[in-house]
């Protein structure tokens, strides 16, 4: 298999505090894969280095093959390739629905307004959001946004999909709508990279589940082997305290 992404002795630093600490994995074509941890692990530090919302200190970043820390790729066109969908959604309150997802191909992509229209509304026909697309952000509910924000990643056709905690800002009762459309893009062969702590998603959708603590990689492996034999004490340490939760 193809690697779409791979990552090669990353590092990063706030001031004194090392947040990452040499971290090597990569991501193939039609892959989902899992990164679990407890809170302060580096877990949304990694996906904003993989997209350059935040700049690494030292380490690689292969895309395709070349190092995007180095080569003269644009932010913009690299970040269109590499999706995001965010905690807190990060849509454009003045804008409508069908305007957020359309936005970006046009500013990026270069698109016409048709063209961008058609696949905005393709994407949001998938996530089930075609009857709101004039609404704005402030007249639909957080799991309506959330779905609205994976249409808005989506049309920009990107190659993987990183997902930083996409559930944590939802109440509860909205959270199984969320995670509908994701396992909906797993199956479709989306390549996924999502931060989480649904564990019961981790365990059935993703191909591999990683086991982040104190800016380290502890454990890559199966959903089966983590969750039923994982072979380092903080993963059995950190699952046994979750999963009694």
């Amino acid at each position: 298999m193809e690697n779409i992404i791979e990552i090669r002795h990353l590092q990063k630093s706030f001031g004194k505090n090392e947040v990452l600490k040499d971290i090597n994995f990569s991501v193939s074509k039609g892959e989902v894969v899992c990164i679990i941890g407890s809170s302060g692990s580096g877990k949304s530090t990694l996906l904003r280095c993989l997209n350059l919302l935040e700049y690494p200190t030292s380490g690689e970043i292969l895309y395709r093959g070349q190092n995007i820390l180095e080569h003269n790729m644009s932010n913009a066109v690299y970040r269109a390739k590499m999706g995001m969908v965010f905690q807190q959604f990060n849509l454009f309150n003045n804008l409508s629905v069908l305007d957020n997802c359309m936005v970006g191909q046009i500013k990026v992509l270069k698109k016409d307004t048709r063209e961008a229209r058609n696949t905005a509304m393709q994407y949001l026909e998938l996530v089930g959001m075609t009857q709101f697309i004039n609404a704005r952000p402030s007249q639909i509910s957080g799991g309506q946004k959330q779905r609205v924000a994976i249409a808005r990643a989506l049309s920009m056709e990107p190659e993987a999909l990183l997902f930083d905690e996409p559930t944590s800002a939802l109440d509860p009762e909205l959270v199984g709508e969320v995670l509908k459309v994701m396992k909906n893009l797993a199956q479709s062969g989306l390549t996924m990279l999502v931060v989480t702590h649904e564990m019961g998603f981790a365990r059935d959708v993703a191909n591999r589940v990683v086991f982040m603590d104190s800016g380290v990689i502890v454990e890559d492996d199966v959903p089966e082997v983590i969750f039923n034999n994982p072979k380092n004490e903080r993963t059995r340490t950190f699952l046994k305290r979750i999963l009694e939760d």
